[in-house]
């Protein structure tokens, strides 16, 4: 595996890296929900992650412009 030449800044800038991450988190969340406040229904945040996931997938196959700030 080879990684890009600019990969901190596609780290830094690409959708499909942030909402991977925004994923990731919900599902963190929803792991330790019950254990926080177990009260509270779950499943809110594994759908969220599921909609966030897709997202992610879609942004990773459209094009996104070169020129980032």
């Amino acid at each position: 595996m080879k990684l890009l030449d600019d990969w901190p800044r596609l780290v830094r800038r690409a959708w499909s890296v942030r909402l991977a991450i925004l994923s990731a988190g919900l599902s963190a969340v929803e792991f330790a929900l019950p254990f926080v406040a177990p009260e509270r229904p779950s499943g809110w945040f594994a759908g969220a992650a599921v909609v966030v996931s897709l997202a992610a997938a879609a942004a990773r196959i459209v094009a996104q412009p070169r020129s980032l700030p």
